[in-house]
């Protein structure tokens, strides 16, 4: 369904010729813009005027890379999905609005219309005219509104469902890109606490050992492999020392 929406937004903007864009954007990473070319056998002028066009609207990301032979920039595209649908979301609002007017116009105002030239008259412009046609002369016939109205309300119904579909999608991208966003950060959080243990590794091995009146290291160093049962025994140890240096004396 989203394809699809997005294919009329493409059409809407630069026309019927540009909706294979549609399905060579449909990717998560961003497509060489000579690849588009050659896909849709234009030029590579022609394809970066149409992608421009959808640039001025937002509605697709470019990213440039340089080739480090030539020397020279080559641009990379994206269909930017949830801009894609808001903009169509923004349209479809639009019509619908002309169309309550319309609507509104229909069932409140009366209009002519002459049957010769099948030209239509506001009542003031047919009220100017005398009801008179001035190209042929023939005198204005009151329009029947009632086809017309039911055309109008059966696209608004249309419109209307069609906007619910798109908010719909808008909704779900919103949730989608939330969550890639969820992602995004708890990957920099890892890196983050990796790069904070690795530094914190380093200060320990690089920090120097002192000893204690005992003989024993005030901080031993994160390096070593000095168990509790070893530095008992040091304590013992040197308690032992004292007690014999005592007994000579």
């Amino acid at each position: 369904m989203q394809k699809e929406l997005i294919k009329e937004i493409i059409v809407n903007v630069v026309g019927k010729s540009a909706e294979k864009i549609a399905d060579l954007l449909d990717t998560k990473k961003h497509v060489n813009e000579f690849l588009i070319a050659d896909k849709l056998e234009i030029t590579i002028n022609q394809t970066r005027n149409l992608l421009y066009k959808l640039s001025d609207f937002g509605l697709v990301s470019s990213i440039r890379k340089k080739d480090k032979k030539k020397g020279w920039y080559t641009y990379f595209w994206r269909i930017e999905n949830l801009k894609a649908l808001e903009f169509l979301k923004s349209l479809l609002e639009k019509k619908l609005e002309q169309i309550h007017i319309q609507i509104k116009n229909r069932e409140s105002k009366q209009f002519y219309v002459c049957d010769r030239c099948k030209v239509e008259f506001t009542e003031e412009n047919a009220l100017f005219m005398n009801f008179t046609c001035g190209e042929c002369g023939d005198v204005f016939t009151l329009k029947d509104n009632s086809k017309l109205i039911r055309e109008l309300k059966k696209n608004l119904i249309k419109f209307e469902k069609e906007l619910s579909t798109v908010s719909e999608e808008i909704e779900m991208e919103k949730q989608k890109n939330d969550k890639l966003r969820l992602k995004e950060i708890d990957k920099e959080k890892k890196e983050k606490s990796k790069i904070r243990a690795a530094k914190a590794e380093e200060r320990r091995k690089n920090k120097p050992v002192t000893k204690s009146r005992s003989g024993l290291p005030k901080t031993l160093n994160s390096g070593s492999k000095v168990t509790k049962k070893v530095v008992k025994k040091k304590v013992k140890n040197s308690i032992t020392k004292k007690a014999v240096k005592k007994k000579k004396v």
